[in-house]
């Protein structure tokens, strides 16, 4: 008697991450903690051959507009300033610290924006800063709330 078994081939789909990440996004707000995520994970991306996507979110502030304030103006300012920032420190280390990088602009409250962004880019890891506020102890910092989402692997950077 022969006997024969059935070999099952499980369909080979995407998992993002089992390579190693291929997209590495780093909110940045121009806070001295998002910039040193921002650098931390320029190194993750450079050491795993990933792509860099620096992400700011630009916020809306219905209240300041009603007051008059030029809210889109201050915050086109803080995106060109932080792209000028990520420029000048990327040309200081050409040559000894190559990686490659994209500067992306979504709107919205930080967290919104930076899952937007996390899904939009296809992200395989999300680095963000420590918050600087003493309130979100209390009510929950956009860095806790993007561990709790679950959807990628979140790192905090002090």
């Amino acid at each position: 008697m022969t006997e024969q078994h059935e070999q099952h081939s499980p369909a080979h789909r995407f998992e993002r991450g089992t390579d190693g990440p291929k997209v590495i996004v780093a909110g940045v707000d121009g806070s001295d903690s998002s910039m040193r995520a921002a650098a931390y994970a320029a190194g993750l991306a450079r050491r795993q051959h990933a792509l860099l996507a620096v992400v700011y979110v630009q916020p809306v502030l219905a209240a300041g507009a009603a007051l008059g304030a030029p809210v889109a103006e201050t915050t086109d300012e803080i995106a060109e300033d932080l792209v000028a920032q990520i420029r000048e420190g990327a040309e200081r280390l050409k040559g000894i610290f190559e990686v490659r990088w994209e500067f992306h602009t979504f709107r919205g409250d930080p967290y919104n924006g930076l899952v937007k962004a996390a899904d939009e880019l296809k992200a395989d890891a999300v680095v963000v800063g420590a918050s600087e506020q003493a309130g979100h102890r209390i009510i929950g910092s956009v860095a806790v709330r993007l561990v709790k989402t679950g959807r990628w692997p979140v790192t905090v950077v002090p």
